[in-house]
């Protein structure tokens, strides 16, 4: 069968996380995908990102064997996964032996490609994870986390390019979680990093804005080499723009393989009743928002934002809010929104909103991030909210890993029984008391089923 090599599919990661908030559970993927899978692509984007942490939280599923299930079923398309560095599949930074034993887990469960990105664009938050999937012999990607601000030029961007082709990555990929890059920006990086770097370049935008087809078209014109995409019921607004118009447009600029149309519609028409299942979590969003060009919030964030608010009755807030964060971030540095620096950013507008002073209270993660403890910002912060956060502490200097002592045996000795394998424990060590609570019921759960063995014997327990 020909490959697709030009097409990362996401449905099945970024597509139902930014549309339905992650909560596809792992038998609608598993119905469906080997139909997927057969189409062609070169990867299918189906771990990591928040679905690590909405599988334990929400789905009471394990995400290793969701992972492991999958990977069971690919036969052409290699199973690809989002890594935040550092931060890995939670939100916040986790020591370098957590981060080592989780990526190499990652490779034993089955994840071919490893597409590694930092919020801020620290290349210290990438070092250990990047260096870690080299050895285990996984494809890496080095993403860069794309935003527009007065620091975030063509220039900067080809220079972050520069420092992850020296770390040793495979390829690069231009991440644009908030569908603000424009035609002649992504016409113009694209060519830049295709005459510098002897590198497979990747697209991944969202259509939340009404930019994301526009600026897939200047990259396919530009000589892109792969773009991501989700079949139509997961695509659009805040996903990632539809993989059946790009193909079709696509083909008029390069010969590519022929796909089964017939097979395109019985998945479309699959996927369209799985989201009907989750409508409870959709975002309902039924066109673009214009909204974000200037308050930069990326797909994730504003389905979350959405219902959170929603939840607290207080939706009559979001265009309060929507205002306030590009002013949260410039304060920060103009750091991209994307996680965990949507979440820092996002959660301290509400607060300022709804406070009505701004500032007057600071998030604990606020904190830690003008400490530098999430890394060098863009841009340097506001001297004044520095002040008034920190007073006389001066933030770090160094790689904000170096500052974590080493956790997984803290976290072994902390969970006990309750973790048998090193992939328990890494969901306990990434999720604290939420994988704890989980793994803590699956552990009773099993041992009922052991005395409930024991209890059929006939007359009581044996001796």
């Amino acid at each position: 069968m020909a490959i697709l090599s030009m097409f990362t599919d996401t449905t099945f990661r970024d597509g139902h996380q930014s549309l339905i908030a992650a909560r596809m559970r792992t038998k609608d993927i598993l119905d469906i995908i080997e139909e997927v899978d057969s189409i062609g692509f070169q990867a299918l984007e189906v771990w990591g990102g928040a679905t690590f942490d909405v599988s334990v939280r929400f789905l009471d599923e394990d995400p290793w064997k969701r992972l492991r299930l999958i990977r069971k079923k690919l036969k052409n398309a290699k199973a690809q996964m989002l890594l935040r560095g550092q931060n890995l599949v939670g939100y916040r930074h986790y020591a370098d032996d957590v981060v080592e034993l989780f990526v190499k887990k990652v490779v034993e469960n089955g994840v071919q490609v490893i597409r590694i990105f930092d919020a801020l664009n620290d290349i210290r938050n990438l070092e250990k994870s990047i260096e870690v999937a080299l050895e285990c012999g996984a494809h890496v990607q080095g993403a860069i986390s794309y935003t527009v601000s007065p620091v975030h030029t063509i220039e900067y961007y080809m220079d972050y390019a520069q420092q992850l082709v020296e770390h040793g990555v495979h390829s690069i990929c231009i991440k644009d979680m908030a569908g603000l890059l424009t035609p002649r920006v992504a016409g113009e990086l694209v060519k830049n990093l295709k005459s510098r770097f002897n590198l497979p370049v990747e697209l991944h935008s969202h259509a939340t804005s009404g930019l994301g087809e526009l600026s897939y078209l200047a990259a396919i014109e530009a000589g892109v080499d792969i773009l991501d995409t989700a079949f139509s019921p997961f695509a659009m607004t805040t996903s990632q723009p539809a993989f059946e118009p790009v193909y079709y447009s696509w083909s008029e600029y390069r010969k590519l393989p022929a796909i089964n149309w017939k097979k395109v519609d019985k998945i479309v028409k699959y996927l369209t009743e799985v989201r009907k299942k989750y409508e409870k979590y959709d975002v309902k969003m039924y066109s673009i928002d214009h909204r974000i060009i200037t308050s930069h919030v990326p797909g994730g964030m504003y389905s979350n934002l959405v219902k959170q608010l929603s939840e607290q009755n207080m939706l009559d807030k979001f265009d309060a809010v929507l205002e306030e964060i590009p002013r949260v971030r410039k304060d920060l540095g103009y750091p991209p929104l994307v996680t965990p620096t949507s979440q820092i950013v996002g959660v301290q507008a509400v607060l300022n909103v709804l406070t009505g002073e701004r500032y007057s209270k600071v998030t604990r993660e606020v904190k830690d991030y003008v400490r530098g403890l999430y890394g060098r910002p863009p841009a340097p912060i506001d001297e004044e909210l520095v002040k008034k956060i920190l007073g006389d502490e001066k933030p770090i200097e160094g790689r904000p890993a170096d500052y974590i002592e080493p956790e997984l045996e803290k976290r072994r000795k902390e969970i006990g029984v309750l973790a048998e394998t090193d992939e328990e424990l890494l969901i306990y060590a990434i999720l604290g008391e939420v994988g704890k609570r989980y793994l803590k019921k699956r552990y009773d759960e099993k041992i009922r089923v052991d005395w409930s063995i024991v209890e059929e014997f006939e007359g009581g327990y044996p001796i």
